[in-house]
């Protein structure tokens, strides 16, 4: 059987050719971008072929399949609908993955890809597992009966998949062009986790979790004394954070995690929850943490000269505060920069007050103008970056213009935020820098 993934380089999909590739499947695609993205990275070392131009040859046995980002009538869906192929929506297939292994279905408005990398990188270590990582990471082989799979609520998507068992990280108002309110995005985590067959793992700190009622066996987790997993004794610093590690009241140990904010100890504690369940050692637990790597555009840090840049995924004002948290935990003496692209019209128009107000928490933000690939200004008339502009304490709009404004700014640690690509911004950072 052979696959064909148009918008091959975007995260989900790269990650999603990976393992159909690792499963022993043919597996092509097709983007638009000519550009080098960090997704391609598993892409090019398994070899699968990446076509621009919509000449190559579609077999009779392929199957299409295609990211949100392309919409139906782009010319290569209409040519695979033209020779009769079988379309089949990106996360049908997920759920069908889902359903050949034990899956460890890993979902939450924030903290998807971290927590995701944290459970996969200690049972890499320990007894091995099948992951679908949203960073374009993904490896699978049917000798793995684990699959650790993260899991979008974008669309209502993951209610194709089958969870064994279910982690859920927290509960907010996203993506708004897709869910009514609060309550419906609510209710869709209720249908989601209801499918568990074994046990849910959640945030108990999460009034929204606490409102699903749920007949599976939950394990909370948290920083309150009424979870079950819990963290006492936080040291939050510059090096590192560590803490105290109780299940069930029991002291199990000091944990050190190379990961900063209170978000991080939140997702490490889902981690824990998760692979305590698995009966996986709490020793090898506590060794494996200590050398975690975070996950591709997570925090990513480099140092330009004298100024540190950070490239992190933050696209939700959520996000953007915990990032901001964090960059002040490691840097408490550096001025904090925020250079953020908003992406989707319908996000700005829905969250440019909180936009602001978390941004406000850096000392100087920049922000360019919005890029969505899904939406278009004609839908969304009058909403633009401007909104959140007009309620910042001390911002200023970026373009190519003057980017090297930022290279003046001493003793900075820039932090580039956005779920677009930012990675022009910091090639033009790197060359005026030079």
């Amino acid at each position: 059987m052979k696959y064909y993934l148009i918008g091959i380089k975007g995260s989900g999909m790269s990650t999603l050719a990976q393992i159909l590739y690792d499963l022993g499947y043919e597996v092509s695609g097709y983007d638009d971008n000519l550009d080098y993205k960090f997704t391609e990275e598993g892409l090019v070392k398994r070899h699968i072929p990446i076509y621009h131009d919509g000449q190559n040859q579609l077999s009779p046995d392929t199957i299409v399949t295609y990211s949100a980002a392309f919409k139906e009538t782009h010319p290569e869906i209409q040519r695979a609908k033209s020779l009769g192929l079988k379309i089949q929506k990106y996360h049908e297939i997920l759920g069908d993955l889902t359903k050949k292994f034990n899956s460890i279905c890993v979902c939450g408005t924030h903290g998807k890809t971290t927590t995701s990398t944290l459970i996969t990188h200690v049972l890499k270590n320990t007894i091995g597992c099948n992951y679908f990582i949203g960073d374009g990471t993904g490896h699978a082989s049917l000798d793995n009966n684990l699959f650790v799979i993260e899991s979008c609520e974008f669309n209502r998507h993951f209610l194709s998949y089958e969870p064994t068992y279910t982690v859920l990280t927290n509960i907010e108002l996203e993506h708004t062009e897709t869910y009514k309110n609060l309550e419906d995005i609510i209710s869709t985590f209720q249908t989601f986790a209801s499918k568990t067959k074994k046990k849910v793992i959640a945030c108990g700190d999460d009034q929204n979790i606490r409102k699903l009622k749920l007949t599976q066996e939950v394990i909370y987790y948290g920083l309150n004394d009424n979870n079950d997993v819990v963290a006492k004794n936080i040291d939050y610093s510059s090096k590192d954070t560590t803490f105290d590690c109780y299940i069930k009241n029991e002291f199990m140990g000091r944990i050190t995690i190379p990961l900063y904010g209170k978000h991080m100890v939140l997702n490490t504690l889902a981690c824990i929850a998760m692979l305590t369940e698995l009966n996986i050692p709490f020793v090898n637990i506590t060794t494996l943490l200590k050398t975690f790597q975070n996950a591709k555009r997570r925090f990513h840090e480099e140092q330009v000269k004298d100024t540190i840049i950070i490239d992190d995924y933050a696209h939700h004002p959520t996000e953007i505060a915990a990032t901001i948290s964090a960059a002040r935990q490691k840097y408490p003496d550096k001025t904090i920069v925020a250079v953020f692209k908003p992406n989707t019209y319908s996000r700005t128009k829905d969250f440019y007050h909180d936009f602001a107000t978390q941004l406000n928490k850096a000392d100087i933000t920049y922000l360019t103008e919005i890029e969505s690939n899904r939406e278009t200004a004609l839908e969304y008339p009058g909403v633009t970056s401007k909104l959140i502009f007009d309620e910042l304490t001390n911002g200023h709009m970026l373009t190519d213009d003057n980017i090297n404004e930022l290279t003046k700014i001493p003793n900075a640690v820039i932090l580039f935020l956005s779920c677009a690509s930012v990675s022009h911004l910091i090639e033009k950072f790197h060359q005026l820098k030079k």
